[in-house]
């Protein structure tokens, strides 16, 4: 125990300090404040029900009513049972939101570096380093959680692969299965899908070495060892993955069986996101010189430049000196092609610095890789700016076309970045190349990096016109507004071109005197890792700081009621609300108080949003009513909020005497644009058999009603001299909803493209609508038979090891 003291307490400390940067920089929750996030206050408004019925039942619904008119939850909110690699995802996450998260930034990559054979103190600089990127930090800022929590996890998940590929097996592979079962945990599958092709690259490169050395048995080895590690990490995870999946296919990442378009024009029926939605977010080509000047851009979309800015100075005397001050704090600086940048994806000027050193000093397969993995990250982010790789990839690469916002696949580049930059940065610090040959690599990249920066600041205002994309509105509000705007613009481009190149001059004076032998190796790092810091926390900070913290109880429960939702709080039945003060399909707010319309989520149901566009947003009043809007929430003419009651809504059920008969799902929702909801129906020829009827006697004794609901089960009474066929103001999700009649189960139809439909025999029944899908249970078995494996393969390889040594 003496022995492991000494060993150990050098990471204790790393650990330490990364627990106190992490709390460092979320100083605020030593005060109980929490961070304010936009997609997690959207968020809390979706999971409201969830977690209310959560509260009273001690069970999950796994379905909501509250959003897009109901859906599953399984990338919502939901806690599956024996998700025991959550509870070890808690324990490493143990610090308050969103320290969490940057403690995990560092720990990941400190782990990676470590496997990498880099001196724990040179480690603990990079993780510090990777952790503040600022694209990591202003994904907390904006609430983009799940994000950063995939990403914490990906150096992890490299470092067990590289464990492996050294012929560390046992050791690489619990690592292995390990962090990647905390990496799909995470519940972000477009940065795990892009982790893979980081994998991918990485093996490429490895197997191309195996070659040529004549050791692909080994390789092979390694590659089985890991399939099998990544087999179990993705049963650890089988319920929420098949949940996934199920839902997957009906959502807008899905198929759309719809040939015509919502203005009528035809279109092919299209197997996953459409490409201009997929590319809307697509990195600029200019635009990755953010990576090593920040606001090379100009930053984000709106920016503080301060009360000495030209923007300020022009219209402090043609208009109010609030409004005024209000202009100069969010300046519209960005002039990219990007709709929304929050700000740049900056990685840092030192370590850009670093990287390309690391390209002259670093040797072997780990630069291949590396530089690979940039150079693909950075090509495919440019998406629509470079169509003849992206086109490639969305038509071809399977999965490609089910994620938008292609810029995000910059996550490599900020990975390997970082990586090889310290790579480079042990390499120089090494014996094992001469004076020459680092002051020659030195002398190189100053050139390279430090000449590019150096003729931005000398040269930059006159190379770019830096007009962006909404300048137009800008010069129709006062003449000359628009010059003072792109002088600014310049402005900022000069400070941070040169901020830049001063940051490379430093690094490059520091690294040669410790060439020079006038710095010792210590003090070299801690002079690095002050400018590493500098650089990236200075930015850091012109996004994410104090003043993005509120009270806990502010964040906690982001909504107050006003009185429009007060006074609709007051009907106590079930029905649903459209907010049209809101655009209603990028709205939480009114999914914590009501049964919505609309909602707030990356990936709805395609069926759904297919009726939005086609029907709700064209104020079809019949669709509204059948999907029982109750309540419109407007904005009068003063800008004031104001309810309108609909007293035509249809209810939650009711009876249809015709039932239109079409093709297809184009001529299903076209039929919508003329369906009298209250008495006809209309059906896709699909669900129709030789038994269906398609009209039914009127009778108007008949009634049916809601008798109970739950979130997840609905009861239903009907009394009627003959059969009828009623429609559900419920949304059909055939997975999970099973319809009973007198508790056996019977067969129902989706009606109206989005709702269901059944035939009620004559007389008095109950009728039950109960959510029940079977991915939990399948996945639930998957799952703990993929723990027991897991445990039971390292520990017998653990001894089996253990006695081959002592033999």
């Amino acid at each position: 125990m003496k022995n492991l003291i000494p060993k150990f307490f050098p990471f204790a400390v790393v650990i330490l300090i990364f627990i106190i940067a992490s709390v460092a920089y979320f100083s605020p929750i030593l005060e109980g404040k929490k961070i304010f996030q936009n997609d997690i206050k959207q968020f809390t408004g979706m999971a409201k029900e969830v977690n209310d019925f959560r509260k009273e039942n001690n069970a999950e619904p796994y379905w909501t009513n509250a959003a897009f008119g109901g859906m599953p939850t399984y990338n919502l909110s939901v806690l599956y049972p024996n998700n025991y690699i959550k509870k070890l995802d808690k324990l490493l996450r143990f610090l308050p939101r969103p320290a969490d998260y940057l403690f995990l930034y560092f720990l990941s990559f400190f782990i990676l570096l470590l496997v990498l054979k880099v001196d724990y103190k040179l480690a603990a600089l990079g993780a510090l380093a990777f952790g503040f990127s600022t694209y990591y930090i202003i994904i907390l800022g904006v609430g983009h959680n799940a994000k950063a929590h995939a990403i914490a996890y990906m150096p992890m998940v490299l470092a067990g692969i590289i464990l492996v590929l050294q012929q560390k097996y046992l050791w690489g592979f619990v690592l292995t299965a390990i962090a990647m079962s905390l990496e799909i945990n995470a519940s972000h599958p477009q940065m795990t899908y892009y982790l893979l092709f980081m994998v991918l690259i990485l093996g490429v490169v490895y197997l191309i070495d195996a070659f040529k050395e004549k050791q692909l048995p080994t390789f092979f080895k390694s590659v089985a060892i890991l399939t099998v590690a990544v087999v179990l990490a993705v049963g650890t995870n089988a319920t929420s993955l098949l949940g996934t999946k199920e839902y997957a296919a009906h959502s807008t990442r899905g198929k759309s069986e719809l040939t015509i378009t919502p203005n009528g024009s035809s279109k092919k029926p299209s197997k996953g996101l459409d490409k201009e939605y997929i590319t809307q977010y697509s990195y600029g080509i200019l635009e990755t010189f953010n990576l090593f000047i920040p606001r090379f851009m100009g930053g984000g979309n709106y920016e503080d430049v301060g009360l000495d800015s030209n923007i300020y100075q022009f219209l402090k005397g043609k208009t109010d000196p609030r409004r005024a001050k209000e202009f100069a704090k969010f300046a519209p600086m960005y002039w990219g092609k990007q709709p929304i940048v929050e700000a740049p994806a900056y990685i840092g000027a030192v370590l850009v610095f670093l990287f390309v050193l690391g390209i002259f000093l670093v040797k072997g397969k780990l630069k291949k890789w590396l530089v690979g993995a940039v150079i693909f990250s950075i090509l495919l982010s440019w998406g629509k700016n470079f169509n003849m790789l992206t086109n490639f990839f969305i038509d071809y690469i399977p999965l490609y076309n089910k994620f938008r916002a292609v810029s995000s696949i910059q996550v490599i580049a900020e990975l390997a970045i970082p990586l090889l930059g310290i790579l480079g940065l042990k390499e120089l610090f090494s014996t094992n190349n001469t004076s020459k040959i680092k002051l020659n690599a030195l002398k190189n990249t100053f050139y390279i990096v430090g000449g590019l920066a150096l003729i931005f600041t000398l040269f930059g205002s006159t190379l770019f016109a830096f007009e962006g994309l909404r300048d137009a509105n800008y010069d129709t509000m006062v003449a000359g507004f628009l010059d003072a705007i792109i002088a600014d613009r310049k402005a900022i481009f000069f400070t941070d071109s040169l901020r830049s190149l001063i940051l490379i001059t430093l690094s490059t004076g520091i690294l040669w005197l410790f060439v020079k032998e006038k710095l010792n190796k210590n003090m070299t790092t801690i002079l690095i890792a002050c400018l590493i810091l500098f650089d990236l926390v200075s930015v850091d900070r012109r996004y994410v700081n104090n003043e993005d913290f509120l009270s806990a109880k502010k964040v906690d429960k982001p909504f107050v009621a006003s009185e429009v939702d007060k006074e609709i709080l007051k009907d106590k039945s079930y029905y649903r609300v459209a907010n049209f003060i809101v655009n209603p399909m990028n709205d939480g707010s009114t999914s914590y108080f009501h049964k919505s319309i609309g909602g707030y989520h990356a990936a709805k149901l395609r069926r759904y949003q297919e009726l939005y566009d086609f029907q709700i947003s064209k104020n079809n009043i019949e669709v509204l009513n059948m999907m029982n809007t109750k309540y419109f929430i407007f904005e009068d003419g003063s800008g004031r909020e104001t309810l309108q009651q609909n007293p035509d809504a249809n209810g939650n059920v009711w009876f249809v005497k015709n039932i239109k008969v079409v093709n297809n799902a184009s001529e299903e929702i076209k039929a919508l644009d003329s369906l009298k909801t209250k008495t006809e129906a209309v059906i896709d020829k699909r669900f129709v058999n030789g038994d269906f009827k398609i009209s039914f006697p009127k009778d108007s004794t008949a009634t049916i009603q809601l008798v109970t609901y739950k979130t997840n089960e609905l009861t239903y009474k009907s009394n009627s001299n003959s059969n009828q066929f009623a429609v559900f103001s419920e949304i059909y999700y055939k997975d999970g909803w099973n319809a009973y009649i007198d508790g056996k189960q019977t067969p129902y139809y989706r009606v109206n493209y989005v709702l269901r439909g059944m035939e009620i025999p004559k007389g008095k029944h109950t009728i039950e609508f109960k959510f029940e899908p079977t991915v939990i249970k399948k996945g639930n078995t998957i799952t703990l038979t993929s723990y027991a494996l897991l445990l039971i393969i390292s520990l017998g390889w653990f001894f089996v090891d253990k006695k081959k040594k002592n033999v």
